[in-house]
């Protein structure tokens, strides 16, 4: 079982915890931490995505964030966006690699495996300069089926475009955009 901690639009924890089951099932509003993994290749910014694992209680099969998770009662952001990316994808790095994007608050609900889902987040959005080939990561293969580089222009186009499942934020590109240009 997986406690999370609640909190305001904001993130501020409100003193109170939650199952994710049943933050998920009546819409209260939780913490993620979301990293883009990085890299250049022949003069484009490329995006790292996982394709998320036909068994994931959200948006099975779908092109996803390099790395995400829920942030588990009494952890923070960064500890929690550190740990995603050692597990998911077996990446070690360390506080001051993460170049912090900005936060979102988001809520959705859609219907997945046959129960309704509702999503109400609160999440630090990261970023990571990662130079390594997606065969070489160590991914959860739980809860991943494969990872791939994209271009961040094309993935923009798909996102945009909705070519490939996925469940990318647009948004959340810009975030990545704005903070490589500036």
């Amino acid at each position: 079982m997986e406690w999370l901690d609640i909190v305001d639009e904001t993130g501020n924890i409100t003193g109170q915890t939650i199952e994710r089951e049943i933050a998920h099932r009546k819409g209260v509003r939780h913490r993620t931490s979301h990293v883009w993994v990085l890299r250049n290749s022949n003069g484009k910014t490329q995006v790292l995505l996982q394709k998320r694992s036909e068994n994931k209680d959200s948006f099975p099969g779908c092109y996803d964030i390099s790395s995400a998770g829920h942030i588990p009662a009494g952890d923070g952001f960064l500890e929690s966006a550190l740990r995603e990316l050692k597990e998911e994808l077996g990446i070690d790095a360390v506080p001051e690699e993460l170049i912090y994007c900005g936060q979102r608050q988001f809520e959705f609900r859609e219907r997945f495996h046959g129960k309704d889902f509702w999503d109400n987040q609160v999440s630090n959005i990261y970023a990571l300069w990662r130079d390594t080939e997606a065969s070489s990561l160590t991914i959860q293969k739980a809860e991943i089926e494969n990872v791939l580089w994209m271009d961040l222009v094309q993935c923009i186009e798909m996102v945009k475009n909705n070519t490939a499942p996925n469940c990318i934020w647009l948004e959340e590109l810009e975030m990545i955009s704005s903070m490589i240009t500036s």
